[in-house]
């Protein structure tokens, strides 16, 4: 169970990481809708799971290994914008978050109107 602490340099995380990603998408993603749907911070505040979501999800692997490549610049990015509110910036683990594709593909399956095992 995620303290209230976890809980708030979560959010303060994730609002600091896609604000870096939509300034940059223009220039290192062009056409691409990057947006950061979960941030988890481990309990000694060391770590952090950063979970993305791309669109259109044929990039996201390039985007992926934009993000692991680049990654201590993000980092450092992302330590000038949290320098007052943290002393240690945690390190960054970055995962595809599949779940709209994931729900697109229930949807679609759901309007082909085939078999529903739901009677």
């Amino acid at each position: 169970m995620e303290s209230t602490r976890q809980k708030k340099i979560a959010s303060l995380l994730q609002r600091d990481l896609a604000e870096i990603f939509r300034a940059n998408a223009a220039s290192d993603f062009p056409g691409t809708l990057v947006s950061v749907s979960k941030v988890r911070v481990s309990p000694d505040l060391g770590l952090c799971r950063v979970y993305l979501s791309v669109f259109p999800t044929d990039r996201s692997e390039s985007v992926m290994a934009f993000c692991e490549d680049q990654a201590p610049k993000l980092r450092a990015a992302l330590a000038q914008k949290v320098r007052n509110q943290l002393r240690i910036i945690p390190a960054l683990h970055y995962h595809l978050d599949d779940s709209m594709e994931y729900e697109a593909n229930i949807d679609r399956l759901l309007r082909e109107g085939g078999e529903n095992p739901i009677k």
